[in-house]
Parts: structure tokens; C-alpha cells; sequence
């Protein structure tokens, strides 16, 4: 058996470096490792490009690292929820990249994967297109342009997951399945916080989301705010 827990965030996070590329796991405010961003603020790395479904809001998730000016780059798929992220944008401080959610997310896979490219007819004709190569397919019998883009390579991958085992095999709960799982896939090395380590053997095989062969070093996490992005109420009538 590979043991491949950590004592802790900072433990897991010690190698990396200012000016790598991590990708980071979660959807909105839902699975994001909070444990390892505060170790990437602890640290104080910077100049790191982040690829990320979203930017975290104004003072939780990723716009802590953005309220720092620890990002230099940020990858994503949706940013409207952080002002400080906007304002960085709109003032050259920080360079941006918005992808379609669902080339973002193969792209993550493909990395994963070992494939270097996809193609993809989402952006061909749009501002996503400029600079990149489009060739001709046919496909279910009908031709039409596709746009190539590249896998991600992030150095390190990030991500939270519900339950996991000491040779990193885990089990995401809920939304926070959207993009972990493919984040995890696709790092160079990948670290996973987990709400609960267990024993290997103790996980049903037929619920693992990621396989241990994808997580380089696992750690249990502790005090999760598990905070909402937005909240919703509805009103019963009497």
C-alpha cells in the first residue's frame, strides 16, 4: 500500500513554488479546498496562474489570494461574483482568460487523459477563436469547423473532496463533484483535502469518484466555513 497523507496543508503545499500554475477545484463557493488556499496565503506564493471554474467572491475562496495580489493570471469559466476581481481586470493588474464552461472542463479531462489536444465547434467565429487553429471535420455526417485547444498542465491540481482513503482514492458529495474530479485529473501532482480520512478498504469501491493513481499526497481538513455563494429562499403561501 502507498501511504499518501500529509500532516497538513502547509506540508502538502511546500513545494510550491511563486509563478507555477494550479488548478483549483469547486463550483462557486461548493468544494473548494480552503484548507490549501489559506496555506497558499500563509506561504505567500504569488504570481501563480489559476485555473478555476470561478474567482471565489470578494473575501473567501480564491478572492483571498485576488485581495492579495498573490494571482497573476486567472483561467476561468465565470467571474461575476467578485468585485475585486473586476477591478483588477479592468485595470490591467491582473490578466484574464475566460473559457466556455464546457471546453474548460475537457480541456481539464483531456489533461488527464493524455491527450494534448481537443477539438471543439464552441468559439469558432468568436473572440475565444483569435489566434488558435480551426479545421474541418465531419461528424454524424455533417462538416463543420472546429476550434484546437490545448490540454491544461497545471503543476498543481487542488481540490476538496467529502471522504477519501490513505491511498487517495475519493469521494466528492453533491456539487462538488463538478469540476474536482476533473481538476484532480489533469495536475502534475495532485493534492486532495478531504472532510474525512479514511482506512483503505473502508470506501465502497463502486462510489470512488477519482482513483488513487491521479492524487499524489491526501490530508485531512478542519474548520470549513462551507460558505454559500448565493442564497435562495422561497415563500409558502398560507
Amino acid at each position: 500500500m502507498i501511504d499518501k497523507t500529509v500532516s497538513s496543508a502547509l506540508e502538502a503545499i511546500s513545494d510550491v513554488q511563486s509563478g507555477m500554475t494550479i488548478a483549483v477545484g469547486g463550483f462557486g463557493l461548493c468544494g473548494i479546498p480552503e484548507n490549501l488556499i489559506q496555506a497558499l496565503i500563509d506561504r505567500q506564493v504569488v504570481d501563480l496562474t489559476c485555473i478555476s471554474n470561478n474567482a471565489g467572491v470578494d473575501d473567501f475562496g480564491l478572492g483571498l489570494l485576488l485581495q492579495r495580489k498573490q494571482i497573476k493570471k486567472m483561467i476561468a469559466s465565470y467571474v461575476g461574483e467578485n468585485a475585486e476581481f473586476e477591478r483588477q481586470m479592468l485595470s490591467g493588474e491582473l490578466e484574464v482568460e475566460l473559457i466556455p464552461q464546457g471546453t474548460l472542463a475537457t480541456r481539464l479531462m483531456a489533461g488527464g487523459y493524455g491527450m494534448p489536444v481537443i477539438y471543439t465547434p464552441t468559439g469558432v467565429g468568436t473572440e475565444v477563436a483569435e489566434g488558435k487553429e480551426v479545421r474541418k471535420f465531419t461528424f454524424h455526417g455533417v462538416e463543420k469547423d472546429y476550434l484546437m485547444e490545448h490540454a491544461f498542465e497545471p503543476d498543481f491540481a487542488l481540490v476538496k473532496a467529502w471522504r477519501g482513503d490513505r491511498m487517495g482514492n475519493l469521494v466528492f458529495r453533491g456539487t462538488a463533484n463538478n469540476f474536482n474530479h476533473a481538476m484532480a485529473m489533469c495536475g502534475k501532482i495532485t493534492i486532495a483535502e478531504v472532510e474525512e480520512l479514511v482506512e483503505p478498504g473502508e470506501l465502497d469501491p463502486n462510489y470512488i469518484h477519482t482513483p488513487g493513481i491521479y492524487v499524489s499526497r491526501i490530508f485531512q481538513g478542519e474548520l470549513y466555513e462551507k460558505r454559500i455563494e448565493q442564497r435562495t429562499y422561497s415563500t409558502k403561501e398560507s
